[in-house]
């Protein structure tokens, strides 16, 4: 059944917990020193199973650097890509994580709730329901039309438009990362996201 092959992807065991300091590598111990003393702090989630390869998480992070503290897009529509990547995967760290801030930085609870549930959001605002037509047909069919690319284009700009299909591609990297190392949500929390038959988003 659906339920069954989306819950396994977010229980304990997990396959790539963390690295205890005495076990890890020179080039372990650098990579992890990099990003904790970045923005982030500390190695979590999706980089506990990434620092298995510490020159590529080195890499990756610079990205999220980028897309998460510089990225000059506003902060609603790129935690609004953020949970649409996650809900895409059905990654529930990643839910976790950025619906909080989602609600934080303006969108409204119903619409991320409703993403939550695999439905359509009413009440989006023009930009949200641009944002939102564009990368639901991205991921559902693998491109989109030039009807919705001119929206979207005429919408956010060029540059905008490149950095919000790099969020979710960012993410959709650290999703399928989580759900195959299992990455556990922090604090025992229960698993945010319900389970959903492995269909397309809803258009």
């Amino acid at each position: 059944m659906s339920t069954a092959k989306e819950a396994r992807f977010a229980v304990a065991p997990e396959r790539m917990p963390e690295i205890p300091r005495e076990k890890m590598t020179e080039e372990q111990r650098k990579a992890a020193a990099e990003l904790t003393a970045g923005p982030r702090g500390e190695v979590k989630g999706p980089f506990v199973a990434f620092l298995r390869s510490p020159e590529l998480m080195r890499r990756v992070q610079k990205v999220g650097e980028y897309i998460r503290f510089v990225c000059p897009i506003d902060k609603r529509l790129g935690e609004f890509a953020a949970i649409i990547g996650a809900r895409a995967w059905s990654q529930q760290f990643e839910w976790w994580a950025h619906y909080r801030q989602a609600v934080a930085t303006g969108l409204k609870r119903e619409i991320a709730d409703a993403v939550a549930e695999g439905r359509r959001p009413t009440g989006m605002a023009e930009d949200e329901e641009i944002l939102y037509d564009f990368l639901t047909e991205l991921i559902n069919t693998k491109g989109v039309s030039d009807t919705t690319y001119a929206r979207a284009v005429a919408k956010f700009g060029e540059q905008s438009l490149i950095d919000l299909i790099s969020v979710v591609g960012y993410y959709t990297l650290l999703a399928m990362v989580m759900n195959v190392a299992r990455t556990g949500v922090p604090e025992g929390a229960p698993l945010p996201l319900p389970a959903l038959p492995l269909r397309a988003l809803p258009l």
